[in-house]
């Protein structure tokens, strides 16, 4: 096994928060170095439904964030050297019954405070904006910046910015270890590097598989996950023009250039991220689809043509870990960014412009709050 020495930093996860993070960091001057265990954003960044939603952050401290990540989806084209799809239709929210028109009133005030431009419509005003609806919503809110892009162009994109900004990628290379060192860290890596990779400092981009680079430091977090599934359809003649979701957060819907609708909304199924395989479950499928259906009425005879599963790593606050790990000098994690799509490519420089010692546009969210130190 050889050794790759003088980087100035490791970037350990190739997702679109890694990928980001080294993009800027090379650009800033750094020498980077990307490791990622499968191809460029073919985990979760890739396999989601691409959704910019302005109305779904789970926390309101997340609203800049998340337009500040949908500006950059939006100008990807400027900053990232290609066009990744995005597409601006407008979404809507809906509640169905008193209790679930309640809490969309509270959250949607919440998140309007917080900068997003949400305005809550009638039942009648929403099906005006969207005639495919059925009668069944009671209320809903709409925000006009709501849109979608490919999330299956990302990692090609970020794969050819990377070259062109000289940082040295390293895709289907999983770490097998990270130790700490005199000057840096020696990253430990099979596949495609098969050698150690010395670095000044390195950043866990790593999702839900966060436990054991952790553990690596001599760290821990309470950094959970969950098993979202997703359907698409066959093509069919226009059906529903806007993204749509539910307050009771059990619908994600949109229709596609080409036709197809992408369903889900958070119905689970069957999987651990350390763990081999897993399992669409059946009746979380079906209940997706009658949720759907009680949506958008067109949909009832939809065939479905596919369906999969992808992680989504989460914290019990809702509020993601990005920034400096405690105890480590030289080590960054960004790990629990939920609605990543959206709030990731904005969230990567917010931690990148940090690393470079440039006064970030939003604070960080400090590791220290739920990483702790374990015992050796």
């Amino acid at each position: 096994m050889t050794s790759t020495t003088g980087f100035d930093v490791a970037v350990v996860g190739g997702g679109v928060m890694g990928c980001t993070i080294a993009l800027h960091l090379a650009r800033g001057g750094m020498r980077v170095a990307v490791l990622e265990r499968h191809g460029l954003c073919t985990q979760a960044s890739g396999i989601n439904a691409g959704t910019l939603s302005m109305q779904h952050p789970p926390h309101p401290a997340l609203v800049p964030y998340a337009l500040g990540g949908r500006d950059l989806w939006r100008t990807s084209g400027d900053w990232l050297g290609a066009e990744i799809g995005f597409r601006e239709r407008g979404g809507l929210v809906l509640a169905f019954t008193d209790e679930e028109a309640e809490a969309l009133e509270t959250r949607m005030a919440e998140r309007k405070a917080a900068g997003s431009p949400i305005e809550v419509v009638s039942a009648g005003r929403a099906r005006e904006i969207e005639p495919g609806l059925s009668k069944h919503p009671i209320l809903a809110s709409y925000c006009a910046l709501d849109g979608f892009a490919n999330s299956s162009l990302i990692g090609s994109a970020f794969r050819t910015a990377l070259n062109g900004a000289s940082a040295e990628v390293h895709e289907r290379s999983p770490v097998t270890a990270i130790e700490k060192t005199g000057d840096g860290f020696a990253i430990h890596a099979a596949g495609s590097v098969g050698s150690v990779i010395q670095a000044r400092r390195v950043v866990l981009a790593t999702g839900v598989w966060s436990a054991q680079p952790l553990k690596w430091l001599g760290l821990a977090g309470p950094i959970g996950f969950v098993s979202n599934q997703m359907a698409v359809s066959e093509r069919m003649g226009r059906v529903v023009s806007r993204m749509l979701g539910v307050v009771a957060g059990n619908l994600s819907l949109k229709q596609v250039d080409n036709g197809t609708v992408l369903i889900g909304g958070g119905w689970q199924g069957l999987g651990h991220p350390e763990k081999e395989g897993t399992a669409i479950l059946r009746h979380n499928l079906i209940g997706n689809l009658r949720m759907a259906r009680h949506a958008v009425p067109a949909l009832g005879d939809v065939r479905i043509v596919r369906t999969w599963l992808g992680y989504r790593d989460d914290t019990p606050d809702r509020l993601p870990l990005v920034g400096p790990l405690p105890g480590v000098e030289g080590a960054f994690l960004i790990v629990g960014v939920r609605d990543g799509f959206t709030v990731g490519p904005f969230m990567g420089k917010v931690l990148a412009d940090f690393m470079l010692g440039r006064e970030p546009e939003q604070p960080l969210f400090d590791p220290a709050r739920l990483v702790v130190a374990v015992p050796s």
